[in-house]
């Protein structure tokens, strides 16, 4: 038996706004049904809830909280009223004062671990499950096929639904598209509609995310198609756009090149910018704490540092992490 089966009360799900969140949601439904009462994810682009938002999350018995790495405070204040409950595969800090399962920050190795949608499922003791696959999908989409454990899971899994792995990737791409065009009402209501049906029809014959993708897939190209600066060896990428497509542009730069890839977006908030990086083989672990000692809103895993900073601060912070990069 499992914490989960002995909640009563009044629940609030929160959620990250990416394939393995909207899944790693959609399997916290299926197990706790009306239990349940509402789901929402921080405004788009945001690794924190805001004053407002921690306002609405009041009112509920518990909360859990999935593929998200909220600051310590954010979840202190919440905890305050409401039992919590974090099922998460970032790097951070555990909190002891709630039920807090990561693996990761727990030493487990991230290969074994590889998105929240597998902890979830890991710990619910489902069986392997399209959702459970997308999750991971959507967080490594083909480099997943270096983990030999999961790449013969995902393979004998594409056998028995006679589907392709790259019927998968684009499922996740799919699944990402509403909140890479800011729709952030649509990524709320992704998890429920999956619940309701449960098909790979369902996710591929979506004409809304079908729109989504093909106005995305033409930005990301023209982006794509333009040059790309080097700094040490480091690829360095600036953007201007209202699309939350900055982790997929570093992606597919530090992929493509196999090196290294920070990339800034100066158009998604008025104020502030995204910073995003993706290493090949080095740890972030170290930036990703220098990040919250600066006092900015940032998380990640190992290879993947994502940073909201002020627009001031962005160039001094770049420096510190080619610092970083090339000792």
């Amino acid at each position: 038996m499992n914490e989960l089966t002995q909640l009563t009360g009044k629940g609030l799900l929160i959620h990250h706004w990416d394939t393995d969140g909207i899944c790693s949601a959609l399997l916290i439904l299926d197990r706790l049904g009306d239990k349940i009462v509402s789901n929402r994810t921080p405004t788009l682009g945001n690794y924190y809830l805001t004053p407002e938002e921690l306002s609405e999350c009041t009112g509920f018995d518990f909360i859990i909280i999935v593929d998200m790495n909220l600051p310590e405070e954010n979840i202190l204040t919440l905890a305050r009223n409401a039992q919590v409950y974090i099922f998460d595969h970032h790097l951070g800090k555990e909190i002891p004062t709630v039920f807090h399962h990561n693996p990761i920050i727990k030493g487990k190795s991230p290969n074994e671990y590889p998105s929240a949608s597998w902890i979830v499922t890991d710990y619910l003791q489902n069986p392997i499950n399209l959702y459970a696959i997308l999750g991971v999908i959507g967080d490594h989409e083909q480099k997943i096929q270096n983990n030999p454990f999961f790449n013969q899971m995902i393979q004998q899994f594409c056998k028995e639904n006679n589907i392709a792995f790259e019927d998968l990737i684009h499922m996740a791409y799919l699944l990402d598209s509403s909140y890479k065009r800011g729709d952030k009402k649509a990524v709320e209501q992704a998890p429920y509609y999956l619940l309701q049906n449960r098909s790979i029809e369902a996710i591929t014959e979506n004409t809304d995310w079908q729109n989504n993708l093909f106005l995305l897939d033409k930005e990301i190209s023209s982006i794509l198609s333009e040059p790309v600066a080097f700094v040490n060896d480091i690829i360095r990428k600036d953007l201007h756009t209202r699309s939350n497509i900055i982790s997929t542009i570093t992606r597919k730069i530090a992929w493509d090149h196999n090196k290294t890839a920070i990339v800034v977006n100066t158009g998604y908030f008025d104020t502030e910018n995204q910073l995003y990086v993706r290493t090949i083989d080095t740890d972030l672990k170290p930036m990703i704490q220098k990040g919250k000692d600066h006092g900015y809103k940032c998380g990640g895993k190992k290879e993947v540092l994502g940073v909201i900073l002020p627009k001031k601060d962005t160039q001094q912070f770049i420096d510190e992490i080619v610092t970083y990069l090339s000792t």
